[in-house]
């Protein structure tokens, strides 16, 4: 067997067998009427099945495994929620299975009941070299197909991406401010410092922020000395004047610093250095006081481009990209990729995620519809995905690209995406 267990589960689920003229192993006749649901959570694997067994109607459950002694390599005999199966479907039988009142389960053979081209084709999809399984043939699928099934990863990648704000702010006590404040310090990371921005705003509440929005200097200060920053001697009036600010704000609320270590700046353009975006995170908490309340009064995606350009960065970094190194000139504002990043992962995020949370489904079409006005974003993975045939017109499909690279190509879940079934069903 060179196969997954759920390669039978799709073979089940999809009827991609000789249906006629089926026997259980004991001789009696099977009549499939409905192989039921399945089941994603504990329990046999397809629920609510319909069966005629030698003329006898059935209700119950359907357990699949490659052996008929997996049953019990599983666990099953020991749990009594296996008592309901009415069927038990396997590759190979090499061993019968009782039920506790001692009846034995039927069992049907797959086998010999679907075509070996079938699984030829799935082994050519799941051992494939390419940058995803079905790279090479995807561009024979309809392109409406493609379009649905990426509309139900982008519905997918919002519920996911809600689920880790709702548990954020479970830990905020209901705070959309402070959660709102740590998903797009987060996303100011751009991935390279994702997890230091993840960090410092974990380390420096939006509580001690807001007290000094008066005060952009001490704004600064608390934003580059919690990042670590801040440590060394300094020359030039402006570091020496947040270093003075911050150890008198550090000890005023116990702060204690993040290793300055944990930032990157190997392989990157001056402008995109985390001390730049320091300066930018900085400048935009000094832009808006409540920006999450903003972003949710904001009609539409140019209102929105706006609060997210033309910031009040400080002049020093102008001329610096590093507090001990000078430059000629420094681009301090977001680029346009920049501040659509921002919006898609954090802005049009947290508008849909509220929308779910409050009940309000006009606001979480609106988190969508934001998407599509944005253009698709450009990357290693999109680009395979537009080389291979798959148009990408928008931020909404880009997204959900993303959401089927790396939760099924990736893993080579072709049985579970919609287009890996249909090209299978070819």
């Amino acid at each position: 067997m060179r196969f997954p267990e759920s390669f039978l589960h799709f073979i089940w689920q999809f009827r991609l067998f000789q249906a006629l003229n089926l026997f259980c192993t004991s001789g009696e006749s099977l009549k499939i009427y409905a192989v039921g649901m399945p089941n994603k959570n504990a329990g046999p694997d397809f629920a609510q099945a319909k069966l005629s067994i030698d003329g006898r109607n059935w209700i119950g459950d359907v357990e699949i495994h490659l052996k008929s002694s997996d049953w019990f390599l599983h666990g099953h005999q020991d749990d009594p929620g296996y008592d309901a199966v009415i069927l038990h479907v396997v590759y190979e039988h090499d061993r019968p299975v009782y039920r506790k009142d001692g009846t034995e389960i039927p069992v049907l053979i797959l086998k010999d009941l679907f075509p070996e081209s079938l699984l030829t084709h799935y082994e050519g999809l799941v051992n494939s070299v390419h940058t995803f399984p079905c790279e090479k043939l995807i561009h024979s699928i309809d392109p409406v197909i493609i379009n649905g099934v990426l509309s139900r990863m982008m519905i997918e990648r919002l519920r996911q991406k809600s689920e880790l704000v709702f548990d954020h702010l479970a830990k905020m006590n209901g705070d959309w401010e402070s959660t709102f404040y740590h998903f797009l310090a987060k996303s100011f990371g751009f991935k390279v410092n994702e997890i230091p921005f993840e960090m410092l705003a974990a380390s420096l509440p939006l509580s001690v922020i807001r007290k000094h929005l008066d005060h952009p200097l001490q704004v600064e200060a608390l934003v580059f000395g919690q990042a670590g920053f801040l440590s060394a001697s300094f020359k030039e009036a402006y570091p020496r004047s947040l270093k003075t600010e911050y150890l008198f704000l550090q000890k005023k609320y116990g702060l204690i610093p993040i290793g300055v270590g944990a930032w990157r700046f190997l392989r990157m353009r001056p402008q995109n250095f985390p001390t730049v975006r320091l300066a930018q995170f900085c400048a935009l908490l000094l832009k808006s006081d409540r920006l999450f309340s903003k972003v949710m009064e904001l009609e539409d995606l140019p209102e929105l481009k706006k609060l997210l350009q033309n910031l009040p960065v400080n002049p020093y970094w102008i001329t610096h990209y590093h507090f001990h190194k000078e430059a000629k000139k420094v681009e301090v504002q977001l680029g346009a990729s920049s501040v659509f990043h921002l919006i898609i992962n954090v802005i049009c995020l947290f508008i849909a995620a509220y929308g779910k949370y409050s009940d309000q489904p006009d606001l979480m079409n609106r988190g969508l519809q934001l998407l599509e006005e944005i253009p698709a974003e450009r990357n290693v993975i999109t680009k395979y995905y537009q080389q291979a045939g798959v148009r990408l017109d928008n931020a909404f499909f880009s997204q959900a690209v993303l959401q089927i690279n790396k939760y099924y190509c990736a893993q080579k879940k072709c049985l579970n995406c919609g287009i890996g079934i249909k090209i299978l069903n070819q």
